[in-house]
């Protein structure tokens, strides 16, 4: 009882983290004033988005995991270090990229890009076996939440917040990857 409940804590805050990407891209979409409609449609896109993403990558990490044993426990603690340094180096960096519209196909590909990262972080889970279900639900309902928070707050606010967040969520990616690799 005591290790499912460490385990939902753990992949909560792990969801927290994963929808920090899509809560600081969503602050800048906010300030396009989008309306409640298009903010609840784009919220479900990537919450389901982050469903699908994550069951890809534990499906994958499951069979590297029974392929390649501990290997594949090191490379997955590895993954998250990886995966949180790029998300603190991209936050920093000077250059925007290009503003998709979250909409048809841009909301496809604006889903996909937030949630690439839910992949990697799937890939480790499935490696160390975690519960699909808690996984995929966590994941989902953590990044509809923050998006939507993203999209309303950054109708309210100017985007010096966004960098902060995907920081914050970097860091914590980062965090985890080195308690898998340091068993303390």
């Amino acid at each position: 009882m005591s290790s499912m409940i460490g385990e939902m804590i753990t992949l909560i805050i792990m969801a927290f983290a994963l929808g920090m990407d899509a809560f600081s891209v969503g602050l800048g979409m906010g300030m396009f004033r989008l309306g409640l409609r298009q903010i609840l449609k784009i919220g479900i896109t990537i919450g389901l988005f982050h469903i699908w993403m994550p069951l890809l990558g534990m499906i994958a990490g499951r069979f590297l995991s029974e392929q390649f044993g501990a290997f594949a426990a090191y490379c997955g603690g590895g993954l998250l270090i990886v995966l949180g340094l790029q998300m603190l180096w991209s936050c920093f960096r000077e250059d925007d990229s290009s503003f998709i519209t979250p909409v048809g196909f841009g909301l496809l590909v604006f889903a996909l890009s937030v949630s690439l990262d839910s992949f990697s972080v799937g890939l480790t889970l499935g490696i160390y076996g975690a519960k699909t279900v808690l996984v995929l639900t966590c994941f989902g309902i953590g990044a509809t939440i923050l998006t939507w928070l993203g999209l309303l707050v950054g109708r309210k606010v100017q985007g010096w917040i966004g960098t902060y967040s995907e920081a914050l969520g970097g860091t914590i990616l980062l965090a985890f990857g080195i308690k898998l690799l340091l068993p303390f």
